[in-house]
Formats: structure tokens, C-alpha cells, sequence
């Protein structure tokens, strides 16, 4: 079985203004990268479809989804729809965001595929049930959990969240979720400035200081995320892939380098193959200096493909 990228032409449209870090460009890298390292011979490439409101509605209130659906700007012109300025094509490349989410949920599920990444575009792991933060309109990988437990009725899943900032939007969904296990690091003292200040058993969300690098990020894997995940058991694990605890990127200071994240995802994907047939589904997050955005993004993929 394959590995299936998920993308939709309108999330290159989707933009928050010409100095935004969350960039088209950023899209544009990921597509290039695959090209240029030669994965796009191996890969499957599916459009994303659009989902529903009733799929959003799993996770997100209806004001927060009229909000956005009710104030599309014209072209040129900007909406703040809380902490995300929308423009003429956003709701559209949110309602592809999240339909990707389902989709690549239902065909992995359904063994079509062995795993799949999603390009996000607008990213997700920021919001909250009812309110949009931090570049993120929809948490389309918390739709996509959603999904997986009411609508295909698995009992257990699990978040592993590498993004340099707490995946706060996805901890507030599912804190008193006990189907749902979180297991992420995060640097401290960065946006949003919060993180498992009330420790849950189903949350393992562990906060490192700036500047820390691979070899403590492993040994967080090893000694922290790893007994809670072979505790749980998951049937399936969603990926919050933000790459932006790179060394050089501009938005965080840690330190890791591509063979980090390529080890990360090999831990994860030992978890899955004992326990759910190696059903995976990741999610591109933030990750915002070009290059080291191709190079972690290529390394983890190559690795959910078997080539690394």
C-alpha cells in the first residue's frame, strides 16, 4: 500500500497578507520538495474534497463556523475572523482543509492506503472549539479524530503533536476526551503561552526550554510519549507535522535537524504497526523558513513511505 498526499489547488489561495509567515509559499515548498527528491514517483497525489458543516460541527461551534462562512471579503480585502485574517478564499480552502482531514481518515481506515499527509492550508492545531487562533481557522486533525471515533466507531486514538508551539486548540477539544490520547513537546514560554496546566492522563504534553535539540526531544519520545502510547493502544494516530522546532527557523528556538524528525516519525510508526496496522494520517502545521521546511517535510514523508 501507499502513501497519499492530500492538497487542493484553492489552499494556494488562501493568504493572510503579503509579510505572513503562514505563506502560499509554503505550500509551494512542500509540492517542489517531493518533486525535486524524487518521492512524487512513489507517492499517491488525491484532491481534497470539501466537507460538510455538519463535519465541522463535530468539534466546532456553529457561531464560529458562521463567522467565517458569513464574512468572506472581497478580493484584496481582509476579514479578522479572531486571530486569522481571512480572505475571498479562505472558507473555501478550509471547508478542502478539513474535507482532506475526512477523507484521507476514511481511505486509510479503509486500508485503500497505508498512511497519508495532508498540506493544510489553513493550519489547525491552534483552535479551539469555538474560536480561531494562532493562523488556524478549523482543527481539521480534530475533526478527523472526531470522525474516526464517532462515525467509524474506533475506541482509542492518538494526537503526537511535534510542532514547536502546544497544540492548544487540540488539547481544549479533547482534554476530557479519554478515547483521545495527546502526547506532544512544545518550547515553553511561546505563543500560546499555555500548556497542560492541569495535567490529564490523557494528555502528555511535555514543555522544553528554548533551545533545546534532538537529543532531549528523543529521550522525551522515549521516556515520556512512548509508555503513554503503548498504554493506550491506539487504532489509529493523527500527526500534527509542524516542522518550525527546526534549528533555523525564524518562529521558534529549538534545535532539531531533519533526521530528528525522521526518527520521531519511526517511533510513531512502530507504534502503529503493532497496534493498527500502521494507519497513520499526518497534517502539516507550521514550519516557516523554506528550506528547512522542504528538508523536514521530505524526511518525514520519505519515512511514512518506507524510504528512509
Amino acid at each position: 500500500m501507499t502513501t497519499a498526499i492530500y492538497f487542493h489547488p484553492i489552499c494556494q489561495l488562501h493568504e493572510m497578507g503579503a509579510h505572513h509567515p503562514e505563506s502560499p509559499a509554503r505550500m509551494k515548498t512542500m509540492m517542489n520538495a517531493f518533486r525535486e527528491s524524487g518521492l512524487d514517483r512513489i507517492l499517491e497525489y488525491r484532491l481534497s474534497p470539501e466537507s460538510t458543516e455538519r463535519d465541522i460541527r463535530r468539534v466546532h461551534t456553529q457561531d464560529m463556523i458562521n463567522k467565517a462562512k458569513d464574512n468572506i471579503p472581497e478580493p484584496g480585502d481582509y476579514y479578522p475572523l479572531d486571530e486569522t485574517p481571512l480572505n475571498h478564499y479562505s472558507w473555501k480552502a478550509a471547508l478542502r482543509t478539513t474535507g482532506a482531514a475526512l477523507a484521507a481518515t476514511d481511505a486509510v481506515l479503509s486500508g485503500e492506503i497505508r498512511n497519508a499527509f495532508c498540506i493544510e492550508r489553513p493550519i489547525g492545531h491552534h483552535s479551539t472549539i469555538g474560536e480561531a487562533m494562532g493562523f488556524c481557522v478549523f482543527n481539521s486533525l480534530a475533526i478527523a479524530a472526531m470522525h474516526a471515533i464517532k462515525e467509524r466507531k474506533l475506541e482509542r486514538v492518538a494526537i503526537v503533536d511535534i510542532d514547536v508551539h502546544h497544540g492548544n486548540g487540540t488539547e481544549d477539544i479533547f482534554s476530557y476526551e479519554p478515547s483521545v490520547l495527546m502526547v506532544s513537546y512544545y518550547q515553553q514560554y511561546l505563543y500560546p503561552f499555555c500548556g497542560n496546566e492541569k495535567e490529564r492522563a490523557n494528555m502528555v504534553n511535555v514543555p522544553v526550554p528554548p533551545g533545546t535539540g534532538g537529543d532531549v526531544i528523543r529521550r522525551v519520545v522515549t521516556e515520556k510519549w512512548l509508555p503513554a502510547l503503548h498504554r493506550h493502544k491506539p487504532e489509529m494516530i493523527f500527526i500534527s507535522a509542524g516542522f518550525d522546532a527546526h534549528r533555523d527557523d525564524q518562529l521558534g528556538d529549538m534545535n532539531l535537524v531533519e533526521e530528528d524528525y525522521a526518527w520521531i516519525t519511526r517511533q510513531v510508526m512502530d507504534v502503529a504497526d503493532q497496534y493498527c496496522q500502521g494507519r497513520i494520517v499526518s497534517f502539516s502545521e507550521g514550519g516557516y523558513n523554506l528550506k528547512a521546511l522542504a528538508g523536514s517535510v521530505v524526511a518525514h514523508v520519505k519515512t511514512l513511505a518506507g524510504q528512509s
